[in-house]
């Protein structure tokens, strides 16, 4: 027999148990100094053990995640360019949400190399602070338009909205054309960029006290829209659906046109946002 073989003995082995063994044995059983480990069986045979202790991990996990938290100022580093939505962008915003966009279409591009191939640089946190909720989504029935502002005309987003199978015969998003003939009026709008602030968004009074107007010049080119552009940067200034009265159209356009543009990529690096 060569040297590197070996015959093993059962008899001889510690680590296993046979019939000659004590009668309360088990043959093959495990070794009796891994009986301590073995205790866990008392936790498995007990459902009202199982859960205290799933509770007490499940909560000294969520108390060393969530306290840290309560000692940091602000969980997402700001970013140069990002502000709360203009009341014509955050109205939109509503109607996004309302129609259900985000079922279809994500607002998240993740730092892998085909999705900042196809859609661009990849999304920062600081880009939905202001979002309530966010809405980077899951699933992407349609392409992701996390970077859709300034890619297309308001034309094309007219078109697209009204019957989208005109301009992407492959789609299968449904009409929103009835947007075109939905007027708007800013009612609430007042009351809404309130409710934004109490949950942190820092519109400040001025930016409440002038939203009626900011509302309309928005989207009228003709309208002295200055001081709209100084309270909201970068703000598109168009008659978004080319109507004279403005409607849920204009405002959907308007939110679609701001996406992707607050944060100048070209210059931006990581260092930036510390």
């Amino acid at each position: 027999m060569a040297d590197n073989e070996k015959v093993m003995d059962s008899d001889k082995d510690p680590n296993v148990s046979t019939l000659s063994d004590l009668p309360d044995e088990i043959p093959n059983e495990l070794p009796h100094q891994t009986a301590l480990i073995n205790r866990h069986a008392i936790l498995e045979k007990s459902p009202t053990l199982l859960l205290i202790f799933s509770l007490l991990v499940v909560s000294i996990g969520g108390i060393v995640e969530i306290a840290p938290l309560f000692w940091l100022e602000n969980t997402i580093e700001e970013v140069e360019g990002v502000r709360p939505y203009s009341p014509l962008e955050l109205t939109g915003r509503d109607i996004y949400v309302r129609e259900g966009c985000y079922l279809c279409h994500s607002q998240m591009i993740r730092p892998m190399r085909d999705e900042v191939e196809r859609y661009g640089h990849y999304s920062l946190a600081a880009e939905s602070m202001y979002d309530h909720p966010f809405q980077w989504g899951s699933k992407r029935t349609g392409p992701d338009v996390a970077r859709v502002g300034g890619r297309y005309s308001d034309a094309w987003h007219v078109d697209h909205l009204t019957d989208p199978q005109s301009v992407v015969p492959e789609s299968i998003m449904p009409k929103y054309a009835f947007l075109s003939d939905t007027p708007i009026e800013p009612t609430h709008i007042e009351a809404l960029l309130k409710t934004h602030r109490f949950v942190g968004v820092p519109y400040d009074d001025d930016m409440i006290a002038a939203a009626a107007s900011d509302f309309r010049v928005q989207a009228d080119p003709d309208a002295d829209y200055d001081a709209m552009l100084e309270r909201y940067p970068g703000a598109a200034v168009s008659n978004f659906d080319g109507q004279p009265e403005l409607t849920e159209m204009d405002a959907l356009i308007a939110y679609l046109q701001v996406l992707g543009t607050m944060v100048d990529f070209s210059t931006f690096t990581p260092a930036d946002s510390r």
